[in-house]
C-alpha cells in the first residue's frame, strides 16, 4: 500500500466540547485501487455502566453523542445514526465486568455496506464526516440542548426560518394571487405544493420561461419562490427501480417501490433538477421521499456496479446535489435527516392523516408535536402543517375553508405555530378571503416577527407543559443573550376561563434571584422572586380558547 497516502483530518470547535473527524485516501500509484471498506473512527471509551449479564436487554453506551453526515431515512437522530455509528464490545478490554465481555464501549464509525469505490490513479477518496460531542450530563434537556447548539454551529443554515405558504395550484393567475397575499401579510416564501401541477422534470422552453417569470414576479414582491418534487416513493420501471437484494426483484424496499438514483432514470432525474433550478432561478426545493438508504442489487444500472457500492453511490449523488443547492442559496425542505449536507428543514414529526381529524384535535396535536419535536431540533429545524383546504379526508369538520367562517380555529393554528417559533406549511389557494381574515393572519405574522429571536430560541421542556386538551399548556423558550430572555404563549383549550398559578423554571434565562415578567403583549412588567432552584410561580388568567403571551426579562 506504499502508493496510498491516508490522511486523518480533525476539526475542533470553540465553545463546545465537539470535534469532527474524516479521512482521505490519495492514490499516487499507476493502477486503480478498490476501497472495499473503511473505518474512519475507532475509540475505546469508558463504559456507561458495568453489567455482568445483559440477557435480552440492550446495554447503555458511553455518554458521547456521535453523528455523521452519512445519514438518511429519519426525522430523529436515533433513526439515522445506525447507518454509520456502531458501539461494539471491545475484545481487548479483558477486565470488564461483563462475563461474556459484551459491554458496548468500543466506537467504530463506518458505512453499513461498502463503499466499494474505485480510486483512480491521482484521485483522492474522501470519507463522510463524523462529529463527536462529549456530553456532561445524563439529563435529557441538557443533552439535547448541546445537540441543538451543535447544529447551530456546524450547520448554521438550519437557523433560516422563513414563513411559508404551500400554494395549491400552479397556474400563473392563481400563483400571482397567492404571491400578492404572501407579500401583503408578510409571508416570506411560497411553495408550489404537491398536487399543484408543478413539475420540475419538464424541460420544454415555454414551461421553463413561465416558471422563470413567476419567480421574477415573486422576487419583485419580496417573496422567495420554489416547488415540490417527489423522488423515492414511486414506481418508474422494471429497469430503473431499486432491486431488492433479498428477492432479486423490485419492490419490498424502504418505500415499497422506489427508483434507484444510479439507474438511467435516476441520473436523468438529477440532471433535470440541476438544469431546472439553474434556468428558472427558483429559491426553494421541497424534495419529498429523498434517498432513504436503499441498497440496490442491480448490476445493470450505469451509476453503480452492484449491491456493495449502491448505497454509497446514491448517497453521494443526492448529497452532492444538496451541497450544490446550499452553495447556490436554494432552500431545502427535506423530510429526512440531511441537515449536515445542506438541508434546512425536516418534518417536526407529525403523521399526515392527523390532518383529517376534527379541527379542535388538530390544535392539540399541533402543540404536542412541537413540544415533542423540539427535543432534538431547534424550532427552525422542523415544519408543521396547516391544511386550509381538505386534506386526507375529514370533511367539513377538519377543513378551514371558507377561512372567514373558521377564524377562531385559524387563529389558534397561527398562534400554535408562529407563536412557538415554528413554521407550518399553510396549504391552500389563498391565505385570506376577507379583511378580517387578513387582519388575523397579519396579527400573528407581526407578532412572530416582533419576537422572532426569542421564539426561535431553544425550547426548555422542563419549563413547558405538554398539551392535553384539559388544562392550559405552553412552550417556554429561553435565551440569556437577548433582552427578552424567556417567552411562553399560554393556551387555554377549554370552554371556560381558567385562573391558576403556573410554575416556570428560569435556569436557562441566566437570571439572579429576581425576574421581571409581563403578561400580554401590552401588559406591565412585574417583579417576581426566583427560588434557589430557579423556579418562579406566576398567577395567570386565560380566557376560554385564548392564548396569553408571557415574557421574561432581567
Amino acid at each position: 500500500m506504499k502508493n496510498l497516502v491516508v490522511t486523518i483530518h480533525y476539526a475542533c470547535y470553540d465553545g463546545i466540547p465537539l470535534f469532527s473527524k474524516w479521512l482521505t485516501i490519495k492514490n499516487k500509484g499507476t493502477e486503480p485501487v478498490m476501497l472495499n471498506r473503511f473505518t474512519s473512527e475507532v475509540l475505546a471509551a469508558v463504559e456507561a455502566e458495568s453489567w455482568v449479564e445483559s440477557g435480552k436487554s440492550k446495554m447503555p453506551v458511553p455518554n458521547i453523542y456521535v453523528e455523521t453526515d452519512y445519514a438518511f431515512h429519519g426525522m430523529v437522530p436515533a433513526s439515522v445514526i445506525p447507518h454509520s455509528v456502531f458501539w461494539e464490545p471491545d475484545p481487548e478490554y479483558r477486565t470488564q465486568v461483563s462475563y461474556r465481555m459484551q459491554t458496548p464501549c468500543l466506537l467504530k464509525v463506518r458505512p453499513e455496506i461498502g463503499p466499494a469505490q474505485i480510486i483512480r490513479p491521482g484521485a483522492t477518496f474522501e470519507s463522510f464526516r463524523t462529529w463527536e460531542l462529549i456530553q456532561d450530563s445524563y439529563d435529557k434537556e441538557r443533552q439535547t440542548l448541546a445537540i441543538r447548539r451543535m447544529y447551530r454551529i456546524i450547520a448554521p443554515w438550519v437557523t433560516e426560518n422563513p414563513i411559508m405558504m404551500h400554494v395549491r395550484y400552479s397556474d400563473p393567475q392563481r400563483v400571482k394571487i397567492a404571491l400578492d397575499q404572501c407579500a401583503d401579510v408578510g409571508f416570506e416564501m411560497a411553495i408550489l405544493t404537491f398536487g399543484s401541477g408543478f413539475n420540475p422534470e419538464r424541460e420544454d422552453t415555454a414551461y421553463l420561461n413561465q416558471i422563470k417569470e413567476l419567480t421574477g414576479y415573486a422576487h419583485e414582491k419580496g417573496v422567495e419562490f420554489g416547488g415540490y418534487s417527489l423522488l423515492s416513493s414511486r414506481r418508474i420501471s422494471e429497469e430503473d427501480d431499486v432491486i431488492n437484494p433479498e428477492t432479486g426483484k423490485r419492490g419490498g424496499v424502504i418505500h415499497g417501490n422506489a427508483p434507484c438514483l444510479g439507474s438511467r432514470w435516476g441520473i436523468d432525474y438529477m440532471r433535470k433538477l440541476y438544469h431546472f433550478f439553474s434556468v428558472t432561478g427558483m429559491d426553494l426545493l421541497e424534495h419529498d421521499g429523498s434517498y432513504p438508504g436503499h441498497i440496490c442489487a442491480s448490476t445493470t444500472h450505469p451509476g453503480h456496479r452492484g449491491m456493495e457500492d449502491s448505497q454509497w453511490t446514491q448517497w453521494k449523488i443526492i448529497t452532492d446535489f444538496y451541497k450544490w443547492c446550499r452553495k447556490n442559496g436554494i432552500y431545502l425542505n427535506v423530510p429526512d435527516w440531511y441537515y449536515l449536507t445542506g438541508s434546512n428543514k425536516n418534518g417536526m414529526g407529525y403523521r399526515e392523516v392527523n390532518w383529517s381529524l376534527p379541527r379542535a384535535l388538530q390544535v392539540i396535536h399541533t402543540r404536542q408535536n412541537i413540544f415533542d419535536g423540539t427535543w432534538y431540533k431547534t424550532p427552525s429545524m422542523g415544519w408543521m402543517f396547516v391544511p386550509l383546504t381538505q386534506y386526507h379526508g375529514g370533511g367539513a369538520a377538519a377543513t378551514i375553508e371558507p377561512l372567514h367562517e373558521h377564524l377562531d380555529h385559524y387563529g389558534k393554528m397561527l398562534a400554535g405555530n408562529l407563536g412557538n417559533g415554528v413554521q407550518a406549511c399553510y396549504r391552500g389557494p389563498r391565505l385570506y378571503d376577507t379583511d378580517s381574515t387578513r387582519d388575523l393572519v397579519k396579527k400573528w405574522v407581526d407578532f412572530y416577527k416582533k419576537y422572532r429571536d426569542i421564539l426561535e430560541s431553544d425550547v426548555i421542556h422542563n419549563s413547558s407543559r405538554r398539551a392535553d386538551g384539559k388544562d392550559p399548556d405552553w412552550i417556554f423558550h429561553a435565551n440569556p443573550n437577548l433582552d427578552i430572555k424567556g417567552i411562553a404563549l399560554i393556551f387555554n383549550p377549554t370552554s371556560h376561563p381558567i385562573e391558576k398559578n403556573i410554575l416556570l423554571n428560569l435556569y436557562y434565562c441566566n437570571l439572579g434571584n429576581r425576574a421581571r415578567i409581563r403578561l400580554g403583549d401590552n401588559g406591565s412588567w412585574k417583579t417576581y422572586r426566583i427560588s434557589r432552584d430557579h423556579w418562579v410561580e406566576i398567577p395567570v388568567s386565560v380566557n376560554a380558547g385564548a392564548t396569553l403571551p408571557l415574557f421574561v426579562k432581567e
